[in-house]
């Protein structure tokens, strides 16, 4: 954290129906992005005020809480217009930033590929084109008539040209990335390797839950958005392999701007075969339900709603007996976990191997001996397999995924046959 950064200390709003668990993510986000958060103030509103936010009253409530905490930044639980972003600066006089801005920092620091950081580029530009008009509110007083059509208003389009431009740039580019991620997406395809996707929360350990599931090195760290980009292991599970990818994590309010962005990467969980829905068992009951929730509005609003999901309660390394008891209240069907000391992790592979299991078609199999790699590719997509050297070639029995099933049909053994045999 830069000294600059230790600098900015922030009062954190919200409006509307807001809650004290909405503020306090808010202020992860901000620890999260380098912001000392040093104060709170929430009205309760059914809708926040059109032009400033939050009331007139409570504006000025929040001025005087300003000075007294000698805070330099305001930070709104909530995407602000430009209107209310203007209005509340030029009441406080000081910097004031929403949710989304907080959101698109963290991201545009955790960026590391070259697809993420297209990803976010595009996000930011959309976030800011309709804000552009705030560097030029000084020529709103000549009200758009004779004698405007100046420098200045030639620059404002000419920002946004710029702007609208580079976003048709980036749009072209993530498409031409997005191919790419296609034919790689068919090769995976092609291997018949079932695909998993851990999905969850941001911060409910899903890169430390991939880690220790695979044994393969993850970067791993205690904040908030810390993997954007998808990886993707293999899992050895009931004789059988399994591709498991990591995905972005969720949250409430995730800015429609990112969820755009963010299709391809996306577009890994709503195409997995299997979703395990990855939770923090340690979080307050009521957080909890509040983050399964915020998950399953994003998976619905992905199209993976319907993709089959194993519910995972992670940290349980954190959790007293009593605790225990309430995070499986009414999720006896969900596994209790944890990354850190490996409990639960065989119980978790074995579900996810039995999920699989029961999409298996049984066949029977005759294959010459001349198929031999035909007879190594189906070792390694059933795992288990049983096999008889006969006169006539290698007679299998076995499961396979559909797809296989109906690719090695030529090589089926019939009832005549196996009568004659």
């Amino acid at each position: 954290m830069t000294a600059q950064r230790a600098r900015q200390r922030a009062v954190c709003i919200a409006a509307a129906q807001s809650t004290a668990s909405d503020l306090r993510e808010l202020g992860e986000l901000l620890r999260t992005a380098g912001v000392a958060v040093v104060g709170e103030l929430v009205q309760q509103r059914e809708q926040p005020h059109p032009h400033s936010y939050l009331g007139p009253g409570k504006l000025e409530e929040l001025r005087q809480l300003v000075l007294a905490l000698d805070a330099n930044v305001i930070a709104a639980d909530d995407e602000l217009t430009p209107r209310q972003e203007r209005a509340i600066e030029a009441a406080l006089g000081v910097a004031v930033i929403d949710r989304t801005a907080v959101i698109l920092d963290i991201f545009a620091r955790h960026a590391n590929s070259a697809e993420g950081k297209l990803q976010v580029e595009l996000a930011q530009l959309e976030y800011n084109l309709a804000r552009m008009r705030g560097l030029w509110t000084h020529l709103e007083r000549l009200g758009g008539g004779v004698g405007t059509r100046g420098p200045g208003e030639t620059q404002i389009e000419t920002d946004r040209r710029l702007a609208r431009n580079r976003i048709a740039t980036l749009r072209r580019r993530l498409a031409s990335v997005q191919r790419t991620r296609d034919v790689m997406r068919r090769e995976r395809e092609r291997s018949e390797i079932s695909q998993v996707a851990l999905a969850g929360y941001t911060n409910a350990g899903k890169s430390s839950l991939l880690q220790a599931l695979t044994g393969a090195e993850v970067p791993v760290a205690d904040r908030l958005f810390h993997t954007l980009d998808p990886t993707t292991r293999l899992l050895e599970a009931g004789g059988r392999d399994y591709l498991v990818t990591d995905t972005v994590g969720f949250i409430r309010k995730l800015p429609h701007q990112l969820v755009e962005a963010f299709a391809a990467t996306l577009d890994e969980t709503r195409r997995a075969s299997l979703i395990v829905h990855v939770v923090d068992a340690s979080a307050p009951l009521d957080e909890l339900e509040s983050m399964v929730q915020a998950v399953e509005d994003v998976l619905e609003e992905i199209g993976a709603a319907d993709v089959p999901r194993l519910l995972a309660l992670n940290k349980a390394d954190l959790l007293d007996p009593g605790a225990r008891a309430v995070a499986w209240s009414g999720r006896r069907d969900a596994l209790l976990v944890s990354a850190r000391t490996g409990e639960g992790l065989d119980e978790l592979r074995e579900r996810i191997d039995a999920t699989f299991v029961k999409t298996l078609e049984p066949v029977e199999l005759l294959l010459p001996y001349s198929e031999g790699s035909r007879l190594a590719e189906l070792h390694a997509i059933a795992g288990e397999l049983r096999r008889e050297d006969t006169a006539q070639g290698v007679h299998v029995t076995a499961l396979l995924p559909p797809a296989s099933a109906r690719r090695f049909a030529p090589f089926a053994v019939s009832r005549n046959s196996r009568r004659a045999r």
